[in-house]
């Protein structure tokens, strides 16, 4: 189904061409005057010079070739030469009947499908997640929802750190803490013990405890690195150990990630391309990539045009050991061979740019990719308090994500408790769908790249541009749906017909800009804008109700038009706050 101002452009350009002047003239906007028009088309000013007249008469001629149009019941010149215009209520009316018959509304599928790998999370493990996870969670898992529902094949991954010295300061820890473990007696044979020795809350103390140790004990330190390289060597016991500390914290990691509604499709980390790491450093020195310097290899990653210092890439170090680099470009590699993307989306803070920058040069400069295959960084802003500085606890800790989110579940629980008629039962379970919408839309509302204030007194409020506000509107719409199903009407047989008014017109053309909304969203990787097209569809629909007295109208006729508007609206904006990742409860 083509896009509405698509055909509302082919119309004028027919207009154009018959009027005796070029139809690439007739290409028509959303009009910047709403008071005056609903579209504009500004060719004629464009096409004063190349057919030297002025404006005003190329916009009068084409004017005149729209009269009569059914697309238009107003077509207008303007000085000095715009053609302002209104549709019909007929074409409208046509045209949402089409969106409401077709799959997707009518959303076209994309000429070639795409399988989009989409690097988001990347949490530690071993570590609780706190609220410097968020944003990568939010904004990689919307933009996996929208690519998906734009047809590609995608493909999220974690991409766990999971592999460093981390890994041999927590075996150090334990080791200090139960020698007597089996998995340290490099002599046993055995089979190791199913059940972990540790906890995840036991786990996350670990961590820090030997992390604090390691700074101020050079011979700590020693050991941890030389657990280190014991795993990685692939010794038995800590590999064995090393199991049991991802399988802990993977489990902990997929309860937190759900609490957010967000999910993956593969679990993979660092630790799963550490073997093709060798073959991968063999390839660039047998082929020139790389080189020594100062005992380092690396590859040259600057340009001719670079304005700026862009260092080498560093693939491994003096000592031999590897860097992220490394592991990035040797996940790089992977991905090629196992997936064969056409993209790479990595979504990730805004102050990595220069890092990737220099890994997505590498990557094409040693052909890792195809020179085809797209690379892509979608740096995110800071999540800051209301001093304007990135977000902490009271105390001036970073703050765990599972307790933010109970905070806010609690805040909400206790303004959706007001209402007597809910149990508790499922006054929390929409407080939990409020609270979840108040923190993505608070979040996804701003452009990815953007700063923002975490203001959850804001984000929660059921009134202005926010995520429960979007959700008060969905569930006002299911409350009139099913007070009309109770007076014996078929809601989701209803037929739509033509507006009759002007907020009606309204509503309904906001319901017409929702297949170029999503396919901008996908080419710009931009939720901000489903956010900014669903809080503008809120308000049109609002706008209505107010003004229309819906279940208490006379006329059949028209009661069943205005409720089979509301079942699109209804179902537009759930299909949008699905792909920011949350849902709309059936009461509030």
């Amino acid at each position: 189904m083509e896009k509405i101002l698509d055909l509302i452009s082919k119309e004028v350009k027919a207009a154009f061409a018959a009027a005796g002047y070029s139809e690439e003239l007739g290409r028509v906007t959303i009009s910047n005057r709403p008071d005056l028009c609903e579209y504009q088309c500004n060719g004629a000013m464009a096409g004063a010079k190349q057919y030297k007249k002025a404006p005003i008469i190329i916009a009068n001629e084409v004017a005149e070739q729209l009269a009569g149009s059914k697309v238009f019941s107003q077509a207008d010149a303007v000085a000095p030469g715009f053609l302002n215009l209104k549709l019909t209520e007929s074409f409208l009316a046509e045209y949402v009947r089409g969106m409401r018959d077709c799959e997707k509304f009518g959303l076209e599928e994309p000429e070639r499908k795409e399988t989009i790998v989409i690097d988001y999370g990347g949490p530690n493990v071993a570590k609780p997640l706190h609220v410097g996870h968020l944003r990568s969670a939010i904004i990689g898992e919307s933009v996996k929802r929208i690519a998906r529902y734009m047809g590609h094949k995608v493909i999220g991954d974690i991409h766990l750190g999971d592999w460093g010295l981390q890994m041999g300061l927590i075996m150090t820890e334990l080791q200090e803490r139960q020698p007597e473990l089996v998995y340290f007696d490099e002599t046993y044979t055995g089979e190791y013990p199913k059940e972990a020795p540790f906890t995840i809350s036991q786990l996350e103390e670990i961590y820090p405890t030997a992390s604090g140790k390691s700074k101020a004990d050079p011979a700590y330190k020693e050991k941890a690195m030389e657990a280190t390289y014991k795993l990685q060597s692939g010794v038995r016991g800590y590999r064995a150990l090393w199991e049991q500390i991802i399988a802990v914290s993977v489990s902990d990691l997929k309860k937190n990630y759900a609490n957010l509604n967000v999910s993956f499709d593969l679990w993979k980390g660092e630790s799963d391309v550490h073997d093709i790491i060798p073959g991968m450093v063999d390839y660039m020195k047998k082929n020139g990539y790389a080189h020594e310097s100062e005992g380092a290899l690396v590859v040259d990653v600057k340009e001719e045009t670079d304005t700026k210092e862009i260092p080498p890439c560093m693939i491994l170090k003096s000592d031999g050991a590897s860097l992220y680099n490394t592991t990035d470009l040797a996940t790089i590699m992977d991905r090629m061979e196992q997936i064969g993307p056409d993209e790479i989306i990595y979504v990730v803070d805004k102050r990595q740019e220069l890092y990737f920058e220099q890994v997505f040069r590498c990557a094409r400069k040693t052909e890792l990719v195809l020179p085809e295959t797209k690379l892509k960084f979608l740096g995110f802003g800071t999540m800051n308090g209301k001093d304007g500085k990135p977000f902490k606890t009271r105390e001036g800790g970073v703050m765990r994500l599972e307790h933010l989110l109970r905070d806010i579940n609690e805040e909400m629980y206790e303004k959706i408790s007001e209402n007597a008629s809910m149990t508790e039962e499922e006054a929390r379970a929409t407080a939990k769908q409020v609270a979840l919408a108040a923190v993505k839309y608070g979040d996804l509302s701003n452009q990815a790249s953007k700063d923002y204030i975490f203001d959850i007194e804001k984000f929660s409020s059921f009134e202005g541009d926010t995520g429960p506000y979007i959700l008060y509107t969905i569930v006002r719409i299911k409350s009139i749906l099913a007070k009309y199903k109770e007076q014996g009407g078929d809601a989701e047989g209803a037929a739509l017909r033509e507006a009759g008014s002007v907020s009606e017109k309204e509503l309904t053309m906001e319901l017409t800009g929702f297949n170029a909304m999503i396919e901008a969203a996908f080419a710009e990787t931009a939720p901000h804008k489903v956010c900014a097209y669903i809080y503008d569809l809120a308000n049109a629909f609002n706008h209505f109700y107010h003004e229309t007295k819906i279940l208490t109208e006379e006329n059949a006729e028209k009661k069943e038009g205005w409720i089979a508007l509301l079942v699109l609206t209804r179902d537009v904006l759930e299909t949008c706050i699905d792909l920011l990742g949350f849902s709309a409860p059936e009461r509030m």
